[in-house]
């Protein structure tokens, strides 16, 4: 039996050309080799499994191949590519700095570099992970690297470039290895389907090239798996019940019945998934990126950014076609704050289950507020509203007025006037029409009721005509909805804020209640407030509660026109002043940058 070699090592590229998704790499080197314009010393760049020591020993066999082609690439059957093929070269040095990282190590090598070729033109000396070296290997190897031999030449790859001291990068020509594109890899599991005579999908080859994060070399470990799973035919179905991916196919099913609102039928999908292992949070984000991908298949220029097969690509072009562009951006915004909040939120299946309400109440032309109706089954559409019929909205005591609608607000009701709005009327008694309101404005729009009737319902009754009526328009011809903007005193907006300093110190928020009370807030107009901040750190803080702050204030102050803004006053920092955590880590890491990267390594938060 013929021992197996991995589709890595069996199909690693041997010259210039056949290296994968690096021509700007490759074709520099042919011409440093065709001009003889080259540096004593290389350092390839990029992350796992791009080409980078591949890239460095093709280099080294082409320097000393005797009979080079017309193109600059090694010929493969003198006497120095035969010897590099077979391991057996003595110009050609490999050293593996993660094992062997000591200063006797370096001195080791550079005692050999001190030897001429015993035959052929250079000694290449190609030294991988080099990153890992000790500072004083570093400090061993700066002089021959600096000046070395004519003969020598020295290849250095790492992944991570920062890690590499100055006085190093500067004595070596930096190339940087890109990332293989999705469709490169593909293109390259075909050819290697094909040799290994293997019948391979289009789609089954392009979850791998997803899944290998532009890795070759992961990509074919991952081909080499499948196969061994699925034997001479990959399937779509088959790859992605190895691999346990979450494939498109479940964010398709998923977003139909968002798109019809089928609330039931998203929160038995969700169950599935959840059944089957997959993480919430992994849904979530996977389903950000569907209507992200959703949201760029509906301009055909843009079509183009999706790394998909040519068959899913129709799919999401038919579906994308489907979904109004402004309910795409309110899906995207609400799973952008599901994914923010995840990891914070106890109940992480209620949270996610949350989420898909939201999303159903918008393809109903609700409000995003999860109070509104959606109906579990099967919402009705906007088109399905007949002329006459009411928003779905219990009352909660009947209306002790009637208010009559002229026969011109009646035909705002017809099946070719606009969609319902997100916000449900206010109900009246015996009412042949109710047309529904127009949307709220856009600092108000997680509101779903007025100030008269969230002042009713502090009262437990239910708002009577006469309570909404400055809400309605008088103006026959089009009903809107009108928002309070009551005139109110600086005395007033102050002990408002006070309040609410005090609801948010309550609440445990100290770092906010100290910048709410540092400063007293003051009016620039009649509805803009301006508040004073010595640092971005507290700008952030009231950034983050800006929203609750303002819904606060315009319901307390019954003017929903009512403005925040900040201004920004650095002062010098003073030692007996209190300050944040993030204010103390960053001047920390002014003082010592190297915290920044010691927090990044082991995968520190900040408290705030």
């Amino acid at each position: 039996m013929n021992p197996f070699v991995v589709s890595a090592r069996k199909y690693r590229p041997a010259t210039f050309d056949t290296v994968v998704g690096q021509s700007h790499i490759t074709t520099t080197l042919k011409n440093a080799i065709r001009t003889k314009h080259l540096a004593q010393a290389f350092l390839f760049c990029g992350p796992r499994g791009v080409g980078k020591t591949t890239c460095a020993r093709i280099l080294a066999k082409t320097l000393n191949c005797k009979q080079q082609t017309a193109d600059i690439e090694a010929c493969n059957q003198c006497e120095s590519c035969i010897s590099f093929q077979q391991s057996q070269s003595l110009n050609i040095y490999e050293l593996d700095a993660a094992s062997n990282n000591s200063v006797d190590d370096i001195r080791s090598l550079v005692e050999q570099v001190r030897y001429a070729p015993h035959a052929g033109e250079f000694k290449i000396y190609i030294i991988d992970e080099v990153h890992m070296l000790s500072s004083g290997a570093f400090n061993a190897f700066l002089k021959t690297l600096e000046e070395p031999p004519p003969y020598a030449i020295f290849i250095l790859a790492t992944t991570e470039k920062h890690k590499i001291i100055p006085t190093i990068l500067s004595r070596c020509q930096i190339f940087d290895f890109n990332r293989i594109q999705v469709d490169d890899i593909a293109k390259h599991l075909e050819y290697v389907s094909g040799k290994e005579g293997i019948q391979a999908e289009e789609d089954a080859l392009h979850i791998i090239a997803q899944k290998a994060d532009g890795a070759l070399r992961d990509a074919l470990s991952i081909f080499d798996q499948i196969v061994s799973f699925a034997g001479t035919t990959l399937t779509y179905k088959s790859v992605i019940d190895n691999l346990s991916i979450l494939d498109y196919d479940y964010y398709f099913r998923v977003t139909d019945e968002i798109r019809q609102c089928q609330l039931s039928s998203a929160l038995l999908t969700l169950n599935e998934l959840l059944a089957d292992g997959f993480d919430g949070h992994h849904f979530i984000t996977g389903l950000a990126s569907h209507f992200r991908d959703l949201l760029v298949s509906q301009d055909p220029a843009t079509l183009v950014l999706l790394e998909v097969s040519k068959l899913a690509r129709e799919r999401y072009r038919i579906q994308a076609s489907e979904i109004p562009r402004q309910h795409l951006l309110r899906y995207i915004s609400i799973c952008a704050q599901c994914d923010l909040d995840y990891k914070s939120s106890r109940n992480q299946r209620l949270h996610v289950e949350l989420c898909l309400m939201r999303l159903c109440a918008v393809s109903g032309g609700q409000s995003q507020d999860v109070s509104t109706t959606v109906d579990f089954d099967k919402a009705p559409s906007p088109a399905s509203i007949q002329p006459g019929s009411r928003p779905s909205v219990a009352p909660t005591q009947q209306p002790t007025q009637t208010k009559t609608i002229s026969p011109a607000a009646s035909a705002q009701a017809s099946p070719s006037a606009p969609a319902p709005q997100k916000s449900p009327a206010l109900p009246t008694a015996q009412s042949p029409v109710a047309p529904p309101p127009s949307p709220l404005p856009s600092s108000h729009a997680g509101s779903v009721f007025s100030g008269a009737s969230l002042s009713a319902l502090k009262k437990n009754t239910a708002p009577t005509v006469q309570e909404a009526k400055p809400i309605v328009a008088e103006n026959a011809s089009a009903v809107r909805t009108e928002m309070p903007d009551s005139p109110f005193q600086f005395d007033q907006f102050l002990q408002c804020w006070n309040r609410y300093a005090a609801k948010v110190r309550e609440e445990g928020k100290l770092q906010l209640f100290t910048t709410m009370t540092m400063n007293a807030p003051k009016l620039l107009d009649d509805v803009t407030a301006q508040l004073v901040i010595h640092n971005p750190s507290q700008g952030e803080l009231i950034q983050e509660e800006k929203t609750s702050m303002l819904e606060w204030l315009r319901t307390e102050l019954k003017n929903y026109k009512i403005q925040l803004v900040t201004k920004l006053e650095e002062k010098p920092l003073d030692p007996e002043e209190t300050y944040s955590n993030v204010d103390k880590y960053k001047k920390m890491n002014e003082k010592n940058p190297h915290l920044d990267d010691l927090r990044q390594q082991l995968g520190l938060e900040l408290e705030l």
